[in-house]
């Protein structure tokens, strides 16, 4: 499939990645969709009018271009959901974003691969299980997973760097930015053992709802989701509900019984 219409397919307005797959299972490939005339596209379930004049105009395709000339410049890799290298877990996740960006030399499909997340304020406590966790995973050849944020996030990223574990940071924006820019040479060394990865495109800002949409792949792509301190309304109990519902394997580590975390739970 042509890569144009793989990034295309992802701008089409009101089509999702359920949707996709589903045009895709129909027409065979992107750029069959694209090509589609009117009547073949109505004989597919949830398609109407509104989607069919989206798919026949010119706007996804424009834009794909513009994603194309700077993934091209800037060696990064589109893993389209059929490609041997996405991340196999992710596939089986029903919701599983269509199409990803990539930077890095990771495996996603390694033999051993476990989510932290945690919360952006991670006290000394959870910097440490951090620190052990990653001490204790270092022999077993596992990728580590999280979000790059302050915090836990971020601890985990750099415990994981010091003990040689490769480590992706999945991003609630396009590549062409950082958020936090705190973060830039953590991400910048991630590249060179592990990677970044994000569903989104370029121009794309780090607005609020894209974290808990980029939780769906941090809780997918991994066997076992680890929450490392967390309070009960913060993104990463979302992320660990996400991964339950996934029916992965979810584990924490006790917090302290005078923890903010865990007053939240107890109230």
């Amino acid at each position: 499939m042509s890569t144009l219409h793989k990034i295309a397919l992802t701008f089409i307005k009101s089509i999702g990645p359920v949707t996709a797959k589903n045009l895709l299972a129909y027409c065979g490939s992107a750029e069959q969709i694209f090509s589609a005339n009117k009547k073949q596209l109505l004989q597919i379930p949830g398609i109407g009018e509104k989607t069919i004049e989206a798919i026949r105009g010119t706007d996804a395709l424009i834009r794909a271009r513009q994603e194309l000339d700077f993934i091209e410049k800037h060696g990064i890799e589109v893993l389209f959901f059929s490609d041997e290298r996405y991340p196999k877990r992710l596939k089986n996740c029903i919701d599983s974003p269509i199409l990803l960006y990539a930077k890095g030399t990771v495996d996603f499909n390694q033999q051993r691969i476990i989510s932290v997340v945690g919360t952006r304020n991670a006290t000394v406590y959870g910097k440490n299980l951090c620190k052990e966790l990653c001490e204790v995973l270092a022999p077993y050849h596992v990728l580590i997973v999280s979000g790059l944020a302050y915090g836990i996030d971020v601890t985990t990223h750099k415990e994981c760097l010091a003990n040689h574990i490769p480590t992706v940071g999945v991003l609630g924006h396009g590549l062409d930015r950082m958020y936090p820019k705190i973060h830039k040479t953590v991400a910048q060394k991630m590249v060179l053992n592990g990677g970044l990865l994000t569903e989104f495109p370029i121009l794309t800002n780090p607005d609020r709802p894209n974290f808990p949409q980029r939780n769906r792949i941090i809780a997918g792509i991994a066997d076992v989701t680890v929450v490392v301190e967390a309070s009960i309304k913060g993104g990463a109990l979302i992320t660990a509900e996400i991964a339950n519902s996934y029916n992965k394997d979810v584990y924490a580590f006790p917090g302290r019984t005078n923890d903010v975390f865990q007053k939240d739970v107890i109230s």
